[in-house]
């Protein structure tokens, strides 16, 4: 089964679960619902770019944290149809999202490593990041050379946006889409090839 056949089953199924257009741009947020991941620009983010884009892209988010965030989080599903919230966690539930969904979001403030990005490259979902500590460091963005990632600066409302409607340009070329994650699927952050780069080094220092 090639992976735009497995993306598209999954992405239903999703979509299907919560409600959602299978046919839109769906986009995801998974994680804790605190400061340091930027969850509290989450909700107007959301709801900006949910006016903005109209039609076009569906929002799922996944979390829990901060009691105001859930609530903003909850609310904005009286406003917005193509949008939806499961509060908690639920690691099975993650992964089935990581697998249907087209983007992740991850607009953290601060991020020393990072594993949500990673899980997202495998499944061939495109990263959409804050450029910050391990998130900067493993996602080159689409507008460089071997880009599979879509990075924005600051932990703001506008920023956010604008990537998210970076994110709706990409989708729209299909083609380009398709690329971009198979170069993504192919990317080895494994603890193999730390070690063989390790080892390498190593050597190289031996007189």
């Amino acid at each position: 089964m090639s992976f735009k056949v497995g993306k598209s089953s999954n992405k239903k199924q999703v979509c299907k679960e919560f409600s959602l257009d299978p046919e839109k741009l769906l986009i995801t947020f998974i994680g804790r619902l605190v400061l340091e991941k930027g969850a509290d620009k989450l909700a107007e983010a959301i709801k900006t770019a949910l006016t903005k884009f109209e039609d076009q892209i569906s929002v799922l988010v996944l979390g829990s944290g901060e009691k105001n965030i859930e609530e903003n989080l909850k609310q904005i599903k009286e406003e917005f149809a193509n949008y939806n919230v499961f509060i908690g966690y639920n690691e099975t539930l993650s992964h089935k999202i990581y697998a249907g969904a087209d983007f992740i979001l991850m607009p953290s403030r601060v991020e020393p490593c990072g594993l949500n990005q990673l899980y997202a490259l495998k499944y061939g979902t495109v990263p959409v990041v804050r450029s910050t500590g391990g998130l900067k460091d493993s996602i080159i963005d689409i507008n460089e050379e071997g880009g599979y990632g879509i990075r924005f600066e600051d932990c703001e409302v506008d920023d956010i946006v604008a990537a998210i409607g970076r994110s709706l340009e990409l989708y729209q070329d299909s083609a380009e889409l398709d690329n971009i994650r198979k170069r993504m699927m192919q990317l080895d952050f494994s603890w193999n090839k730390s070690a063989q780069q390790y080892n390498k080094l190593y050597k190289s220092l031996i007189p």
